[in-house]
């Protein structure tokens, strides 16, 4: 599963609004969010670029670190 470092969330509803932004995504499913660590994964099919999923997060309102 490919896997994201998401930094800004601290709260239940910023992981869910990653989680919604992520899955908006075609080819997006199983998000799973660890706020402790700000590790996000997810199940891809392979349609969505890492640069997509940066833009979404981004413009949900969190940075996707480097």
């Amino acid at each position: 599963m490919p896997e994201i470092q998401v930094k800004g969330m601290s709260c239940g509803h910023c992981a869910a609004a990653v989680t919604r932004a992520l899955a908006s995504l075609p080819g997006i499913s199983e998000v799973q969010v660890d706020l402790a660590s700000g590790r996000v994964t997810y199940q891809s099919q392979g349609q969505a670029s890492r640069e997509e999923v940066a833009r979404v997060v981004k413009t949900a309102g969190y940075e996707v670190a480097a």
